[in-house]
């Protein structure tokens, strides 16, 4: 789709994305560019500097160890997003490695089966399986365990937090979701919040949400129906007021909060969705990474 070239009214973006969001369009993942999307993928390599593990599930897992060795180290499974349908690993290479130098933290990135030929819960068991591997290295501390994740690999990570708390074989004490995907109903605002959608708007939603839920029970599959939050690890939400996923996510929170969980909302006032990944260096994006590191050093009790 076209950048939203004809749309001259840009004061309700953050000053640092005005300018880049006169380029970027509101939506990508359509059915017609789906395949399109995953080619272009396909030939972007990743950081050479990563070790690219295979599971016993057979599904691939890159890990960033954080320099030097020692005693076991506090972990974060990192999930990618890509509206549950497309993505792969390496594409979070880079915050993953930002996560471990800065924080002295493994970081493992899995690769998960993706919609709409692998609907739910197929892609949601690659990453508790990963989660598990992950606890069991004899160089993490296994106590101190986060989950994470943007866009859909934030609804992922929130999901991966129920199936932990049910099964009770391994026990994540942090969830640090970026602009996570959560409610399938979640729909547009109205035309006038659709001006500042960038890079996903509701036919992406609606196309990634019918993909990944497949014949799956919405209240069972996204973490926004679910009812029982009782018992969750902490949480840390990040999201921007000129995402689509705003008000969800908004109301996430205040839901964990009123089930006695503890979580922080992060609040970036006319910030798009993936506004951190495209514009790296922006000192939005920078605050916005600064907030989530230290939400993890006091979760993981890190020095």
């Amino acid at each position: 789709m076209p950048p939203d070239n004809n749309f001259q009214n840009f004061q309700g973006f953050h000053a640092d994305l005005r300018r880049l969001a006169r380029f970027l369009p509101r939506t990508t993942v359509l059915p017609k560019s789906l395949r399109l999307l995953r080619a272009l993928e396909s030939l972007q390599p990743g950081a050479k500097d990563v070790d690219a593990l295979t599971l016993p599930s057979g599904r691939e897992v890159r890990l960033h160890r954080p320099p030097g060795r020692g005693a076991p180290r506090p972990a974060m499974l990192w999930i990618h997003g890509g509206g549950y349908v497309i993505g792969r690993p390496s594409q979070v290479d880079g915050v993953c490695r930002r996560f471990a130098r800065k924080l002295g933290i493994t970081v493992a990135a899995p690769a998960y089966r993706l919609a709409p030929e692998h609907p739910y819960p197929a892609g949601l068991e690659d990453c508790y399986a990963a989660l598990k591997w992950l606890a069991s290295l004899p160089s993490v501390d296994p106590t101190r365990l986060a989950i994470g994740g943007e866009s859909a690999g934030g609804g992922l990570a929130a999901a991966l937090a129920f199936i932990a708390r049910d099964r009770g074989e391994v026990s994540p004490v942090f969830q640090l979701l970026s602009y996570p995907m959560l409610d399938d109903r979640t729909v547009s605002a109205g035309a006038a919040a659709a001006r500042t959608y960038r890079l996903w708007d509701e036919r992406s939603n609606c196309f990634g949400w019918a993909s990944y839920l497949g014949d799956a029970d919405p209240s069972v599959a996204a973490p926004g129906r679910r009812d029982d939050l009782a018992g969750l690890p902490p949480a840390w939400i990040g999201v921007g007021t000129a995402d689509l996923v705003y008000e969800e996510d908004v109301a996430y929170v205040e839901r964990l909060l009123s089930a006695g969980v503890q979580c922080r909302l992060e609040v970036v006032p006319g910030a798009f969705h993936l506004f951190d990944r495209i514009a790296v260096r922006a000192g939005v994006s920078r605050a916005y990474f600064g907030s989530q590191c230290r939400a993890l050093q006091e979760a993981l009790e890190l020095p």
